[in-house]
C-alpha cells in the first residue's frame, strides 16, 4: 500500500492506493497529526458489502474506472478512432514528488496505451489545494470526458450550495440537497457564463457564514465545464469538474483545468478567506497598487462620442477623486451603434480626426490613467474584417447572431495574428495603461482549443505590454473564473449598477473573490438595466465595498450629490491600501431584508461593517448585528463613519448616533452591535479600530 499526506494547519488530505491502483481519498478534512497512521486509516477507511452488490466494493478513486465495477461517473470517456469505448485500468508507475505540500503521481494502462498524470498541491499560506489531471494516448483517440481529480463529499456534508444567475443577476445562489443520482450541470455556451460560475461549495445542514463545516470548489476554466454531483446507490459521494462534455477533439495529448478546493471547519467564511486570499496572492498577475479610482464613460455617452464633451466629463470626474478614465465602446471603425464595425480595430477619424492623442493627453494632464475598450473575439457581418474574411467565422455560417455580432475563430493562426498586431498597434501607439477586454455574446460551438487560443493571445499581449492591466468583461460577468483572472486584473462583476442588485451580487461573489480585483461602480440617479432610482449615498457605498469605481455622467450631479460622492471616494482612497488587501466576511443576520460584511485588515488591527438595508424590515427595531472574525479578548474603538444619515425617525438613544463607543471583540462577536433605525435602501458604515 501506498500513502500520502498533505497537511497544514487547517487541514489534511490524505490519499491511499492498494496494489498500484489509483488513489482513493480516504481523508480530508481537519488538519491530522504527524503520528497518524495513514495505513491504518485507509484499512478503517474501506467499506462494507451486503445482498445485492457487488462481492467487493467498487473502489471510488481520484478517477473512478467503469472497468473496475464502478457504477458511477467515471474520470474519463474515450473511445477509440475505431468507435470502441475504452475503458482505463490505470497502475501505479512512479511517484514524481512527495512532500507535505506536494503530489504528483504518473500511473499507466499499457493495454489501451494510455498514462495518467495526476497533481495536487496544498498551499500553506492559503490552504487551497490544486488538482490537475493530464491524459496522454499512444494513439489518437475522442475525448468526451477528463476531469479533474475526483472528490469525495462526505456523508455529513448532505447540501450543496450551487451558483447560478443570469444577465444584471450574476452569483445567485441556491441551496440543494444531495439525493441519489447525479446532479450534472453543463455549461456549452463557450465562456463561464452567467448561468454557470463553475463553483460549488458542499455544507452541513446548519453551515452559516461563521460556524459549520464546508468544502469549496472552483474549477479555473473560462470555457464550457461540467459538474458532476453524484450520489452512489451505496451512499458514497463524489464530485468532478471538467471542461464541457463532448469540447475537446481527438488526439493524444489532454488536460483537465485546475480544480481549487479547500476546507473549512468555521463556516462559509473560512472558505471564503481562503479563496479570496489565493486569487489575490497567487492567481492575478502585477495589481497595480494602490488600486487606482475608476471612471468609466459608458453610460454617460454610450456611442455618442464628441472629443470637447468628454474632455468636459474627464474634468468632471478627476474633481470628484477619479484616477482613471477608460474610453468605452464606440471610438472605432464607423461604430455609431452595435450593428457595425467589430473587428475594425482602427480609430474613427469622424470621431477622432486626431486620434486619441488630444483625449489621452487631457486625461493625463488631469493626473489620470488612459484605458480603452476592445472586443477581440467578436465581429460584425457590417464590418471591413467579415467581409474580407468570412471564413474567420467560429461555427456555421447560418449561425443566429448574438447582440448583432459573430464569434472569430482564434483557433486559426492567421485570426489570433490579425488581432494581435491590431491590438498590439493601438497599444503601442498610444499610451494606454488599461483594456478593458469585453465578450458581448455565448460562442456558437463550445471547443476547448478556442478556449486556449484566447489564453495565448491573452498571455502574448500580457508579455508585450506589462505596463498594461486587462479587465475581463463579459455582458458583465459572464466570463470571471482563475483561468481569466492568471491574465487579467479586474472583473467587472455585473452589467448592473443598480447598488441594490449589486449588494446580492458582491455579496455571494466574495465567496469566491476579493475586493481588488472586482469593479464595482457609483452608477446613474436612475439604473439604465434596472429603472430604479436611488440615493447617492447607497450607490457610493456599495461601490466603496469594492474597486470603487464611476460609471454615470457626472453633470447630472446635484451639487449636494456631488459632494457627497466626493466624500465617499475620499474615504475610500484614505483606506484602499488595507481594504484592497481585506479579508471579507460575510455576516449572519437576523433579518432578511439586510445584507452586511466585515472587512478586516490583513494585520486584523481594523476593520469597517457595511450594513445595507434592501427593502422594507419586519423589525420594527433593528436586532443586534453580531460581527465575526475579531479577537475576543480585544478591545476595538468603533464609530459609525456615516451617522450624519441617521433619519429623523430614529428617536431613541442608540449610542453610535453620537458617540463611539469601546468594546471587546467578545461583546461584538456574542451580543452585536446596536446599528440606529434606518429606511429602506440606506448603509451604515461602522469603522473599528483596535486599541
Amino acid at each position: 500500500m501506498q500513502t500520502w499526506h498533505l497537511r497544514d494547519r487547517r487541514q489534511s488530505f490524505v490519499l491511499a492506493s492498494t496494489d498500484d491502483a489509483l488513489p482513493i481519498i480516504v481523508y480530508w478534512g481537519a488538519s491530522l497529526g504527524l503520528g497518524e497512521d495513514l495505513e491504518e486509516l485507509a484499512s478503517a477507511h474501506q467499506g462494507d458489502v451486503t445482498g445485492g452488490m457487488l462481492d467487493v466494493l467498487p473502489p471510488l478513486s481520484v478517477s473512478p474506472e467503469s472497468a473496475s465495477g464502478f457504477a458511477g461517473q467515471p474520470g474519463i470517456e474515450a473511445r477509440t478512432s475505431e468507435g470502441l469505448q475504452v475503458l482505463p485500468q490505470f497502475r501505479f508507475q512512479n511517484e514524481v514528488t512527495s512532500t507535505a505540500s506536494d503530489l504528483q503521481i504518473l500511473y499507466r494502462d499499457d493495454a489501451n496505451g494510455l498514462t495518467l498524470k495526476l497533481a495536487f498541491h496544498l498551499n500553506q499560506q492559503t490552504s487551497v489545494i490544486t488538482a490537475h489531471s493530464e491524459l496522454e494516448s499512444d494513439e489518437d483517440i475522442a475525448l468526451n470526458w477528463l476531469a479533474a481529480p475526483a472528490f469525495p463529499c462526505s456523508a455529513r456534508t448532505d447540501h450543496m450550495l450551487e451558483f447560478s444567475g443570469r444577465w444584471c443577476s450574476e452569483f445567485q445562489t441556491e441551496k440543494l440537497r444531495f439525493a441519489t443520482g447525479a446532479r450534472e450541470r453543463t455549461n456549452r455556451t463557450g465562456r463561464t457564463d452567467h448561468t454557470h460560475f463553475p463553483g460549488l461549495i458542499v455544507l452541513e445542514e446548519g453551515t452559516q457564514n461563521s460556524s459549520g463545516e464546508a468544502f469549496g470548489f472552483h474549477y479555473g476554466w473560462s470555457g464550457g465545464h461540467t459538474m458532476v454531483a453524484e450520489e452512489l446507490a451505496d451512499g458514497r459521494r463524489q464530485l468532478q469538474f471538467g471542461h464541457a462534455k463532448g469540447t475537446q477533439s481527438k488526439g493524444r495529448n489532454f488536460s483537465s483545468a485546475p480544480l481549487y478546493a479547500t476546507f473549512s471547519a468555521n463556516g462559509l467564511n473560512q472558505i471564503a478567506v481562503a479563496f479570496q486570499q489565493h486569487a489575490r496572492k497567487w492567481i492575478v498577475p502585477n495589481t497595480k497598487l494602490p488600486r487606482p479610482v475608476h471612471y468609466n464613460c459608458w453610460e454617460a455617452v454610450y456611442f455618442d462620442h464628441d472629443i470637447n464633451e468628454l474632455k468636459d466629463i474627464a474634468s468632471r470626474v478627476a474633481a470628484l477623486g477619479a484616477e482613471r478614465f477608460v474610453l468605452d465602446d464606440g471610438w472605432f471603425g464607423k461604430r455609431d451603434d452595435d450593428t457595425s464595425s467589430l473587428g475594425d480595430w482602427q480609430i474613427d477619424p469622424r470621431k477622432y480626426p486626431d486620434g486619441l492623442t488630444p483625449l489621452v493627453a487631457h486625461v493625463r494632464s488631469l493626473d489620470m490613467e488612459f484605458g480603452l475598450w476592445f472586443e477581440p473575439e467578436m465581429v460584425n457581418a457590417n464590418s471591413d474584417l467579415f467581409r474580407k474574411h468570412p471564413d474567420w467565422i467560429l461555427g456555421p455560417a447560418d449561425q443566429p447572431r448574438g447582440r448583432q455580432q459573430r464569434v472569430l475563430d482564434i483557433r486559426k493562426k492567421e485570426v489570433e495574428d490579425h488581432l494581435y498586431n491590431g491590438i498590439s498597434e493601438i497599444l503601442g501607439a498610444n499610451e494606454i495603461s488599461y483594456v478593458k477586454w469585453d465578450h458581448n455574446r455565448v460562442l456558437p460551438i463550445a471547443d476547448a482549443a478556442q478556449t486556449d487560443a484566447v489564453y495565448r493571445l491573452f498571455d502574448r499581449l500580457c508579455e508585450a505590454f506589462p505596463q498594461v492591466e486587462f479587465e475581463s468583461c463579459a455582458s458583465g460577468g459572464g466570463r470571471i473564473d482563475f483561468g481569466i483572472l492568471r491574465r487579467t486584473q479586474r472583473v467587472w462583476l455585473s452589467d448592473s449598477n443598480d447598488a441594490i442588485e449589486r449588494q446580492k451580487i458582491q455579496h455571494n461573489a466574495a465567496l469566491f473573490l476579493p475586493a481588488s480585483i472586482t469593479g464595482s461602480h457609483v452608477g446613474p440617479h436612475r439604473c439604465h438595466t434596472s429603472g430604479r432610482t436611488l440615493d447617492i449615498r447607497l450607490r457610493a457605498w456599495t461601490a466603496a465595498q469594492r474597486h470603487m469605481g464611476f460609471e454615470l455622467d457626472p453633470r447630472e450631479l446635484t451639487e449636494e450629490e456631488a459632494g457627497i460622492l466626493a466624500e465617499t471616494t475620499n474615504w475610500w482612497k484614505d483606506n484602499r491600501d488595507w481594504m484592497m488587501n481585506a479579508d471579507i466576511l460575510r455576516l449572519d443576520t437576523s433579518d432578511p431584508a439586510e445584507i452586511a460584511e466585515l472587512h478586516r485588515s490583513a494585520s486584523r488591527d481594523r476593520f469597517v461593517v457595511f450594513s445595507a438595508l434592501l427593502s422594507p424590515s419586519d423589525q420594527i427595531v433593528p436586532h443586534p448585528l453580531r460581527l465575526t472574525g475579531l479577537d475576543a479578548d480585544v478591545r476595538y474603538c468603533v464609530s459609525l463613519k456615516n451617522r450624519a444619515d441617521v433619519a429623523v425617525l430614529s428617536r431613541g438613544d442608540c449610542a453610535l448616533k453620537t458617540v463611539d463607543l469601546t468594546l471587546s471583540g467578545q461583546y461584538l462577536m456574542q451580543h452585536g452591535l446596536n446599528l440606529p433605525w434606518r429606511f429602506p435602501e440606506s448603509m451604515w458604515v461602522v469603522e473599528g479600530q483596535r486599541l
